[in-house]
Formats: structure tokens, sequence, C-alpha cells
């Protein structure tokens, strides 16, 4: 909800390869459209017409939101039958139109467009190498390092998806691609899986999308999603092709398990684990392993309101809403300053008075990070005349940073570092205050790979040496 207290993703992807020849540019604009929570900062479409020359891409990129930044004439102008787009937020610093996705790369052997979601932590090594040998670079992100290598290696292999193959053993990290060559559609996702990314279809038309909500929002079947490792390409030759050499047993895997908690789309499914039906577990859990005595049950806009649902089923407390969201105000982290961000909480969420006066609420987030809102959220409800006000929590407490594509801060910067659960509640003000236990988070999930670094310091891999969280980032 508000900037300093709220995790943000990093970016959500979206390609697009019409067979019969048809133009793709407003199927992306309402697939990005519904991929627009997971990055609010800028976005681009960059098209190409396989009909057309060899390695021309046209393509448009702004700051601020979907529709904002595309109008009708904008998407007419866009003519092609395959493309991609994006939508970015990034961790820090940064923002600026250059930075803005997808990258539209000319070399010798044609073009590429390229959408990334995700952070490497090897940026700055590959990107020092590319440097020492003549590479000039445009942007602060590390996706251009991708497409860099994606570049050099197809001067070397007999395709543009062994290149891509053959990039991915530099990468280190979490990343989902898509990717338009001259002929055809590529997505890869790294062999952790860390980041969503799943393959529709819409008669003659195959997708790529982070995504299951949005197949759904531009009318497209579900067909699977694209597995941790592996790459598949999208042509009108061989349909869809599939390489899983660099693929890890499902044990080694590691998806980011706030895609379930918070991130994603309630509507999505994710390596077939329900995001809707991992939030609603969530609640479950807190109720069978926290419960207290209350009124009713609520959640804070929107993330928290499907555990509250879960919550609410599994203990027979009745659930409500007690805020009232206004949905013309922007998310609040977009806003530069620390006092914009202050008095952006009230502007935002409201509380309802009749809904909470003389009531013990039980009220449900999906985090805290810092602790710099809860309090606040708290003492809303404590003003409109709540007797008691219960904090659940259905994520456990953060004590480590991510370096994953994850904003998780510093370990000085969050409130659970060195802190005990009622020193927390003391903060915050609540009259109680649990979070959801660590064994849960895998039953939330169905038993998938999930990566629990930022609640144990254990990571799939061994983070780098230097933070370099907000200067490479996707």
């Amino acid at each position: 909800m508000d900037s300093d207290d709220k995790l943000r993703e990093e970016c959500g992807v979206f390609g697009v390869y019409d067979f019969d020849g048809d133009n793709v540019a407003s199927t992306i604009y309402y697939g990005l459209l519904a991929l627009q929570h997971r990055g609010q900062e800028s976005c681009g479409i960059a098209v190409s017409d396989t009909a057309g020359p060899k390695g021309r891409i046209l393509s448009s990129k702004d700051m601020g939101l979907v529709n904002e930044a595309f109008t009708p004439e904008c998407l007419e102008r866009l003519k092609g039958d395959i493309g991609v787009g994006h939508v970015r937020y990034s961790t820090a610093g940064s923002s600026t139109r250059e930075n803005a996705q997808p990258l539209v790369l000319n070399y010798v052997k044609g073009a590429l467009g390229l959408a990334h979601n995700g952070n490497l932590i090897n940026a700055p090594k590959l990107r020092r190498e590319l440097e020492y040998t003549g590479a000039i670079f445009q942007t602060t992100i590390d996706s251009e390092v991708i497409a860099y290598y994606i570049a050099r290696m197809r001067l070397k292999s007999r395709s543009v998806e062994e290149a891509v193959g053959l990039a991915m053993d530099k990468l280190k990290g979490a990343y989902s691609l898509v990717i338009m060559s001259p002929r055809k559609l590529i997505g890869a996702r790294d062999p952790f899986g860390f980041k969503p990314l799943c393959i529709g279809k819409r008669g003659n038309a195959y997708i790529l999308a982070s995504e299951s909500c949005a197949l759904e929002t531009v009318g497209a079947e579900f067909l699977r999603d694209v597995r941790p490792g592996e790459v598949v390409t999208i042509s009108p030759e061989k349909g869809i092709e599939s390489d899983m050499s660099r693929a890890l047993p499902e044990r080694d895997t590691a998806r980011c398990v706030f895609e379930y908690i918070y991130f994603a789309r309630p509507d999505s499914v994710i390596d077939g684990a329900g995001v809707y039906h991992a939030r609603i577990m969530a609640g479950k859990f807190l109720a069978m392993d926290s419960p207290v005595e209350a009124d009713l049950v609520v959640g804070v806009p929107e993330s928290g309101n499907c555990a509250a649902l879960g919550y609410s089923l599994q203990s027979g407390i009745p659930y409500g809403t007690a805020f009232v969201k206004n949905a013309y105000v922007g998310r609040t982290f977009i806003k530069p300053k620390q006092k914009s961000r202050e008095s952006s909480v009230c502007v935002k969420l409201n509380p309802i008075r009749e809904a909470v006066e003389g009531k013990r609420i039980i009220m449900i987030d999906d985090s805290i990070v810092r602790g710099t809102t809860s309090d606040r959220i708290v003492r809303m409800l404590k003003e409109a005349g709540a007797k008691e006000v219960h904090m659940r929590v259905s994520s456990p407490p953060f004590l480590w940073p991510c370096y994953f594509g994850t904003d998780v801060p510093a370990r000085n910067q969050l409130i659970a570092w060195n802190r005990s659960v009622d020193e927390i509640n003391q903060i915050i003000g609540a009259d109680s205050l649990a979070y959801l236990r660590f064994k849960r988070l895998e039953e939330m999930v169905d038993g998938l790979g999930i990566c629990k670094g930022c609640f144990t310091g254990k990571y799939p891999m061994e983070p780098p040496a230097e933070d370099i969280r907000g200067d490479f980032e996707a």
C-alpha cells in the first residue's frame, strides 16, 4: 500500500506471434494492462512484420501507465505480426525513459526485441567484460547485458534460440525473457524458475506472458507454463519447440514465494498452483496457528483480502470490509518524496467507521517490511472506533534482503531484524501480532520448490559479494 512498506515486483513481460499475419500491437497493449500490477513506472511495445524487411522493428515506450503511454494512433502505427511488450518497476534510481523496455538491438544478424523480468546477480561482472571488449551501453539495466550476450552468441551459433541458451550459461540470477527475432518468438526462464512465464494460444496466434491472467484478458487459451530452465521457440514452421537441457531437478527449483503471497493477480495460476488458493490457505493457516477472539476479519486492500477470507472461512468469524480504497490514486511508491508518500496513505485508504466501531478486528496484511505503514493503519482503525485490532501477516518475518528481483531492503531497514514479534507489535500498536509460520510456505503452494532466502538467509545460489541492487535492475 505504501511505498516504504510494500514489496514491488520488477516487471511484466508479454509476447505475441500471429501466424495469420494480423497486427499484434493492440493484443500486447491489453496484455500489458492485465500485467500493470507488476510494474507502473514505464512500459513499451516493439513489433515487427515477418513478411516485411528483415530486422525492421517498430517500437514505442514511455514513462507511466500503459493507458497513458499508448494512444490509439500510436498503436495504429505499430504494424507487425510479431511483438513483445513490457511493464517496469525499478528498485532504485534509474527510473528513466532510457531504461524502459523492450530493448531493441540491431546487429549483424538482424534485430532482436527483448523484454526481461528479474535480476542478475552477476550483471556488474558481465557488464565489465563486455565494456572491455568494446561494448557501449545505452542503459543501466542488466537486460541490456543479456541482449548483448545473445547477440554475441548468435555470431557463433546456428540459430537464435541456440544463442539464447548459450547466453543463459553466462547468466546468474532471476530472469524470464521474451525475445522477438525476425521470424521467431522465444521464451526463456532461469533454471530456478524465480519468475513466472506461461504460454497461450488464440486462434493462430501464440502468446508468452508473465501471468495466466493476461492470457485470459486477451481471450487466449492457457497451454502450459514455461518450465524452469526451459527455452521455448515459437515459429509457423515448427510450432512450439522446447530445449530443457538447462533444467534442474524439481527439488532444486526456487520460485519466488511472493508471487503467491502478493505479486501475482489472484486469478493467475503459476506452475499449477493457483494464487487465489494459496492466499486462502495462508489465511486458513493463520487461523489455525494464531487464533484470537474477534468480531470481524478484514483485509488490507487489495493484497490482504484473500487471506482474510481464508481466515474467516477457517475461524467462522465474519469477513467484512473495513477500508475504502480510492481506485483513482496511483500506487504510492511512484511518488518521489517521503513527504508525499506519508500523506498519500490516507488519500488512498480510509476506514469505514460504521463497519469497525465498537468491534474487535482481525486485520490481515500480506507482509510487514519496514513497518512504516502498519502502525498508521492500526491507528486508523482505532480512531474509527475499533475496540481491538489484532494483526495477522500472511508471510513469515523478513530477516534478509532479496537479490533476485524483489526489493526486500538491507537488514537494518527490516523491522523484524533484531526484534521479537512482541517488540514489533509494540511499534505498530496492535493488540496482538502473528505471522504465517515458516513451515506453512510449501504447504501453501502444494509442495512446489520455492525461494525462502528473505526469511532464512539461505539463497538458492551464492548472493553477490557486492550489493548491486538498484544499480542493475530489470
